[in-house]
């Protein structure tokens, strides 16, 4: 039920996103998320769908949003489950106006409180370690869904005709290690501290491209 819930979430943002342009939903939605992000109309639009597709699954019992001050605990003992999903229901929604890729991310926690309460912050602010299950949705030329159950990471894309995922592969590094490639936001080097300036300068001296 939740990774239906978080699927149906991603198709109905990528709709949203293909409308976007003839639908008026470019530019700013005039407010800061909890980061300190200017919100774009389409950050509110996703963030709505992923809240209200992962209240309604009946498995969550307690989400934490980009776009939220504060978490969302469900407190009906009938509608609430086992798992603690944290989520930025669009990433990169900056470059949406550019019609360039973005997407959405989630990692899930299974509660430790007891589960005839409401859950508590504490089930979520944990270690990574303790993520059962963790991925991305990407719109961009495909919508493409890549997930990690913790063995193996699986992809998926969207096939319209159809409405579903379907099964591409599973995601492997190369056993020679692949091509020699960096990736990283320069513009903030300023404040990068100094062994980070000397990586990724030894990147470049060592012929990864960018």
């Amino acid at each position: 039920m939740l990774m239906n819930a978080i699927q149906h979430a991603c198709k109905v943002v990528s709709n949203a996103i293909e409308k976007a342009g003839p639908a008026g939903l470019y530019g700013l939605a005039g407010n800061a998320n909890a980061t300190g992000d200017d919100v774009k109309k389409l950050d509110v639009i996703a963030d709505d769908i992923w809240i209200e597709c992962l209240s309604r699954s009946g498995v969550c019992g307690l989400l934490v949003s980009e776009e939220q001050e504060k978490e969302v605990i469900i407190q009906d003992a009938a509608k609430r489950g086992p798992f603690c999903v944290a989520f930025d229901p669009l990433d990169g929604s900056s470059n949406i106006d550019c019609n360039v890729s973005v997407g959405s991310i989630f990692s899930v926690y299974r509660r430790k409180s007891p589960d005839d309460q409401p859950c508590t912050v504490s089930d979520i602010l944990r270690p990574g370690t303790d993520i059962i299950v963790a991925g991305y949705c990407m719109y961009g030329a495909a919508t493409e869904l890549v997930i990690t159950f913790a063995h193996g990471v699986q992809r998926f894309a969207l096939d319209p005709a159809l409405g579903e995922f379907l099964f591409v592969s599973d995601m492997k590094m190369p056993a020679d290690g692949g091509k020699k490639i960096f990736s990283c936001n320069e513009g903030n080097a300023l404040q990068w501290d100094p062994p980070i300036l000397k990586y990724v300068e030894d990147c470049k001296d060592q012929g990864y491209s960018a």
